[in-house]
């Protein structure tokens, strides 16, 4: 999994390490924020309206499930234990809060901190992004240095301020874990 303030590259670390591993599986998000240029429904996020987000929660269908900067965001239980059914290996990419949840839920999986190289570097990057208001990126800033705080809790820590490099320290986790002896099957090679 996944987990970084926003600006700080999950999502092109995530899409970068997909690219070159066909061993991973990407299970997305159901949001009710609408998609941000380049994102597409179903490759990004399932982007849903409230009236099916909270129909999919009541149904039970997600695992988990926050309010975050006025939008419901949660993660859809059966892709993750259908693609675990069969062995394969899942990247989520979450916020801090999902997170927490998931750990309790998933405590055999990787959790993974993304961080800016610095608060300067990932405010430019908020701004650059150009989709929020000015309300909306002091907020995320604000829950940036918060969510900074959940640190230890994590297994891995990458700080990106090099995307080639930070998308190689990512693959080279994911290497990592599948060779460690507590993960390897009798199908492995």
């Amino acid at each position: 999994m996944i987990t970084a303030p926003s600006g700080c590259g999950k999502g092109t670390l995530r899409r970068n390490l997909l690219a070159t591993d066909p061993g991973l599986i990407f299970c997305p998000s159901v949001t009710t924020r609408s998609p941000r240029p380049g994102e597409a429904d179903a490759v990004d996020y399932f982007f849903v309206s409230r009236e099916e987000f909270v129909s999919m929660r009541d149904r039970q269908e997600l695992v988990e499930w926050a309010s975050v900067y006025g939008n419901l965001y949660g993660t859809p239980g059966k892709p993750i234990e259908e693609a675990l059914e069969r062995g394969v290996d899942v990247i989520l990419e979450k916020d801090v809060q999902g997170a927490r949840t998931l750990r309790a839920l998933f405590p055999e999986g990787v959790f993974i901190f993304v961080l800016p190289p610095s608060m300067d570097e990932l405010r430019r990057r908020i701004l650059g992004r150009g989709t929020e208001n000015e309300e909306e990126r002091r907020r995320r800033l604000d829950c940036a240095e918060m969510e900074m705080s959940d640190l230890s809790t994590y297994d891995y820590v990458i700080i990106n301020s090099d995307l080639d490099r930070a998308t190689e320290r990512l693959s080279a986790i994911v290497a990592g874990e599948r060779a460690r002896s507590k993960r390897r099957t009798a199908n492995d090679d």
